[in-house]
């Protein structure tokens, strides 16, 4: 997808998640901030006609590349664009099964266990200062790794293929969970849809 960039389709109801994530939490992030970043990407590329070919993806990749004056702007929008558009789309009522073939044998030659990755990522995401994000990413050789970014920022700006992310901004759990980030990290888990974490892996 190129410029105009447009929201994402959630592909489930607001109330979908509950209740591990609430439909008024949802609505608000789907509708307000995750819209407000598709806007502010389009504002900051209004008037660059070269860039409008590319995807937000290849925007984020090479940002070094991109005009000083909306540098910061694609940064933080176009993170925003991309970190949720992912988040939406590794999540689903109710879950899905559990990691199997490739991945599976990814997480655990990297982690040990699938409980191992929970255990490691949930602390890197807990553990972010204010707002941000975390991973779990695959590298050009396949090799899996887990770590948090700051704010909006992608682990693609790494060089990095995210296949999997959690958002620990407050606005994703304040409403239901307030100050208890650790709860909102152990409730996640239960929607996570490990089939789209998969296909995200094998395309990587």
């Amino acid at each position: 997808m190129a410029y105009p960039f447009e929201l994402p389709a959630l592909g489930y109801a607001y109330d979908g998640l509950e209740p591990h994530i609430d439909a008024r939490t949802m609505e608000i992030h789907h509708g307000k901030h995750h819209q407000g970043y598709t806007n502010n990407l389009n504002k900051a590329l209004e008037s660059h006609s070269a860039l409008h070919s590319k995807s937000a993806e290849e925007l984020l990749a090479d940002l070094d590349a991109l005009p000083e004056g909306i540098r910061t702007a694609v940064r933080n929008n176009g993170g925003g664009y991309v970190n949720h558009a992912l988040f939406w789309d590794i999540m689903t009522p109710g879950g899905a099964g559990e990691p199997s073939g490739a991945l599976a044998d990814g997480i655990a030659g990297a982690f040990g266990s699938v409980d191992d990755l929970k255990t490691k990522l949930s602390g890197a995401a807990g553990s972010q200062f204010g707002s941000g994000w975390g991973w779990l990413c695959v590298d050009g050789k396949g090799a899996l790794s887990c770590f948090s970014t700051a704010n909006q920022d992608s682990p693609i700006m790494k060089g990095l293929t995210p296949i999997l992310g959690v958002d620990v901004w407050e606005h994703a759990y304040y409403l239901n969970y307030q100050n208890r980030r650790p709860d909102y990290l152990a409730a996640w888990w239960n929607v996570v849809n490990w089939d789209a974490v998969a296909a995200r892996y094998d395309a990587a």
